[in-house]
């Protein structure tokens, strides 16, 4: 008997047999009213940007703009929107008396009123209020079934179930939370089901009905293997650990031991994401309080000329041309520094920038790695051999686009250190597009891309060879990441009396002349792109115009949407003796 009340007591902290079930995914019917509210009442901007943040889930905007509002609103709707803003708001911080003390500021005309008692029904339950949480959840039960509410009977059902749980009462426990875990089913809630299943169970064992508890904990096992929740899957598997322990079956225990340590790492693994997540937007902050910081000192700024003109006027009788030379070259030197202070924090800004959207695109590009190596594990075991061929195409085009990112972060590097070595020397074009289009013959060959080498054999350029297969490198990616199925890459070749010029065409999807110009512009860093996620950090494109100037040559666009771009690269001509 002591070995059996142990276990009990174990597995009321490991099994999650008392928490509620919230409702508050289940606002379209509100969410779709307030947006009409908010078209009907344009014209107060409070309330406006107070329901916009809202609807976002930028609570600390929304208690802000609600108060804004309610400090001069006569309207009172408009008010009891307010206060329900600020009641969820406080609600979702975990400041549970705030937000009961604004949800019971709204009146009983308010449309969604059902939703405030359900709310408090839910913050009662959390604060152990157990008889108070009953009486709201009967209200909510009570409520006709044939009318338009957007909450979920079965989570209402299974909170009051808890709530008896609580109070010991166990006949009615059982009977509610029975009831929820039958209208989940009907309304296919597959999460809450799961978590049903599990206060069912650990309301049998705390009645040492362990015949009736265990067929719950597996019913809830079972699902757990449907779904994507990992803190569920691992609740699921560590009561079937448990209970395989207290049965003696000591090797099954330690099968779900080993599974739920291998959920406990995948938990951890997002964690860290979220955790990446938040030094991402701490950055963000960093970088608008360097922007302040630069506003403050153009305001100082503006304060020393007022001051340097009134002081200037005091001494203009005694020492006129000389106090006027002087702080003209005071403020010379003060716009200088300003300046080359912005400059710095500018160049700063771009190499941050830059280093976040590259640690980004490689933290994406070996998290779709992990991903598809999962996917593979499971097609090898499997012997889906067609899935498994897709999985290492997958894969080859994941580790290509993070070393083509890697190398020019390096030589982006070593050109910004001035560490590259550059040595021109008579370069054979045609040879060196032949050694293009043998590399990337496997990539075009996917995408069934035709491609054409129609540069002249008698072609010879002085350049860099390294840089200019860099360059050559970055265009043919391009080229064929934009360019569709059935595409057409074709290299073109011209001499004049001093240059030559590569023309690397493709049929792609071409670019607008804002892109193009900010593509050739040197200072277009990447902190300036319009859309990193989808065109890429600009990166490849930056290093191929550095490149060629460094090879006393030039970079030509031409490009129309949808109609294919063509990249030019003119070079000088390799002298006869060279």
């Amino acid at each position: 008997m002591m070995s059996r009340i142990k276990l009990a007591l174990i597995l009321l902290f490991l099994f999650p047999a008392y928490s509620l079930f919230s409702q508050e995914q289940n606002n379209s019917l509100l969410n779709s009213e307030i947006r009409k509210k908010a078209l009907e009442n344009r014209d107060k901007t409070d309330f406006y940007k107070a329901q916009a943040f809202f609807l976002e889930k930028n609570w600390d905007s929304t208690l802000v703009y609600s108060m804004k509002q309610l400090a001069h609103t006569g309207n009172p709707e408009i008010a009891d929107y307010c206060h329900y803003f600020r009641a969820f708001s406080f609600k979702n911080k975990r400041l549970l008396q705030e937000a009961r003390k604004e949800f019971l500021q709204i009146s009983k005309r308010f449309r969604f009123y059902y939703k405030v008692r359900l709310y408090l029904g839910e913050i009662a339950l959390e604060e152990n209020n157990y008889e108070q949480a009953i009486r709201y959840f009967k209200e909510i039960e009570n409520l006709p079934e044939t009318g338009n509410y957007d909450f979920k009977r079965g989570v209402v059902y299974h909170n009051l179930g808890l709530c008896y749980l609580h109070l010991k009462k166990y006949e009615q426990a059982d009977a509610y939370l029975s009831k929820g875990s039958e209208v989940m089913q009907a309304e296919k809630d597959t999460l809450s089901l799961i978590g049903s299943y599990m206060n069912i169970a650990n309301l049998y064992y705390e009645q040492y009905k362990d015949n009736l508890a265990i067929p719950y904990f597996e019913k809830a096992y079972s699902l757990s293997k449907k779904i994507k929740n990992v803190e569920l899957k691992q609740n699921a598997v560590l009561n079937m650990a448990v209970v395989a322990e207290n049965n003696k079956n000591f090797p099954l225990a330690l099968t779900y031991r080993k599974e739920y340590e291998s959920w406990r790492d995948s938990l951890n693994d997002q964690n860290k994401v979220w955790a990446i997540a938040e030094l991402e937007k701490k950055f963000t902050v960093r970088q608008k309080e360097k922007e302040i910081g630069i506003l403050e000192a153009e305001n100082k700024l503006k304060i020393a000329e007022r001051n340097g003109f009134f002081y200037s006027s005091v001494l203009l009788l005694v020492l006129f041309g000389t106090a006027i030379y002087f702080y003209r070259q005071k403020i010379k030197s003060n716009r200088i520094i300003l300046s080359q202070k912005n400059k710095l924090d500018e160049l700063n800004a771009a190499k941050d920038q830059l280093f976040s959207i590259v640690s980004h695109d490689l933290r994406s590009s070996v998290n779709a790695l992990k991903t598809s190596n999962s996917k593979l594990a499971e097609s090898l075991e499997s012997k889906n051999f067609e899935a498994l061929d897709k999985q290492l195409q997958s894969n080859s085009a994941i580790a290509h686009s993070s070393y083509n990112l890697l190398d020019n972060l390096l030589h982006w590097a070593l050109l910004q250190t001035k560490q590259l070595y550059f040595h021109k020397e008579s370069v054979h074009l045609f040879s060196v597009v032949q050694q293009m289009e043998f590399n990337y013959k496997p990539l075009m060959q996917e995408k069934n891309i035709h491609f054409e080498n129609l540069v002249p054999k008698a072609l010879f350029a002085c350049a860099d060879l390294s840089s200019l297969k860099i360059i050559l490198r970055n265009l043919m990616d391009n080229a064929i990441k934009f360019s569709g199925e059935n595409g057409r890459i074709t290299i073109h070749g011209s001499a004049s009396e001093d240059f030559c010029t590569l023309t690397v065409e493709d049929s792609g999807q071409g670019m607008s002349g804002e892109t193009i110009r900010q593509l050739l512009e040197e200072s277009a860093l990447v902190s300036k792109k319009e859309n990193p996620e989808k065109n890429g950090t600009g990166l490849g494109m930056q290093l191929c115009l550095s490149m060629a100037q460094k090879n006393d040559g030039k970079l030509l666009i031409e490009s129309e949407e949808n109609k294919g771009t063509k990249i030019s690269i003119q070079l000088l001509k390799a002298k006869k003796n060279e």
